[in-house]
């Protein structure tokens, strides 16, 4: 897809998928802008500016060092058919590991800070407590027509832990273009880890607003590739207070443990329609709202 600026100028496209949705513009050291843009009128996804901002922060850290962290916090409803720009601050380069904050602005507006951490690879003992849950392989599953918001990612639908969801919370994905580079698969994985949510399985509950996002946290345990199938496992944590947490995991194909996310969204119940479903239009929005406002 092809857009303009108010000149006509044509500003990006999401016809390469993750590649090009992600990609960004360096105006001037650690002062960054993405360049695609879509026309959503629910706002600009999460994930995405989420993966814009570490991606950003790893422009400014030695190759050799990669994410193993990120914890942002979603402020602002974002505008997706506008760029938006991030600036880095370095706050630490130790012997091992660099930390950065980045802040994301649209028309002068804070929309979604984070800190991110990158760590030099080491060796060390490689242990996973928790398995690949028991499900249906993407090879045997079809394609999902779900109406999610992911440019450039396959998704399919295995089994869920939880008869009667409202949406997913259990999904295979992948991105349906190559991918070049750690980094480039380190903020796929943070693009995806938005989308669904853990609070799906929450039993007698349905919602009246969009699931909005308010912080997101993702831990990067071992490196995955993203143009390859990876299953995303959703469990809720806690409901209260107008809110709802849930944790996640994120495991490729093999079953290897590549990363851990948690997220609080605003969770405010409404009323199941006939079967124990919400209404349709529920359902749609529940699958992963604007940023929070």
């Amino acid at each position: 897809m092809h857009m303009t600026s108010a000149a006509g100028t044509e500003i990006g496209s999401t016809e390469a998928g993750l590649p090009g949705l992600l990609a960004l513009e360096q105006i001037e050291e650690d002062l960054f802008r993405s360049t695609a843009v879509t026309r959503d009128p629910r706002g600009l996804y999460g994930g995405q500016v989420a993966a814009l901002a570490l991606r950003a922060a790893a422009e400014t850290v030695a190759a050799e060092r990669h994410p193993h962290s990120l914890h942002g916090y979603f402020l602002s409803r974002g505008d997706a058919a506008m760029r938006v720009l991030l600036t880095v601050h370095r706050d630490r380069d130790g012997g091992s590991y660099s930390n950065r904050r980045v802040i994301a602005v649209q028309r002068g507006k804070v929309i979604f800070n984070m800190t991110a951490s990158f760590h030099v690879t080491e060796e060390g003992a490689d242990y996973q407590a928790t398995q690949m849950p028991d499900v249906a392989a993407p090879e045997d599953l079809r394609t999902a027509n779900i109406g999610h918001r992911l440019h450039g990612v396959e998704v399919r639908i295995p089994s869920q832990p939880s008869p009667g969801q409202q949406w997913p919370s259990r999904v295979w994905m992948r991105a349906q273009h190559g991918l070049d580079g750690d980094i480039m698969h380190a903020c796929a994985l943070a693009y995806i880890s938005d989308m669904f949510s853990g609070l799906a399985a929450v039993p007698d509950v349905a919602l009246a607003s969009p699931l909005t996002s308010i912080d997101h946290a993702v831990w990067f345990y071992r490196k995955v590739a993203l143009d390859d199938w990876v299953l995303m496992d959703l469990q809720p944590e806690s409901t209260a207070g107008g809110r709802g947490m849930y944790r996640g995991r994120i495991f490729g194909r093999d079953g290897t443990l590549a990363a851990g996310l948690a997220q609080e969204s605003l969770f405010r119940p409404g009323t199941r329609g006939p079967g124990g479903s919400a209404p349709q239009d529920q359902r749609s929005a529940a699958r992963r709202g604007p940023l929070a406002g």
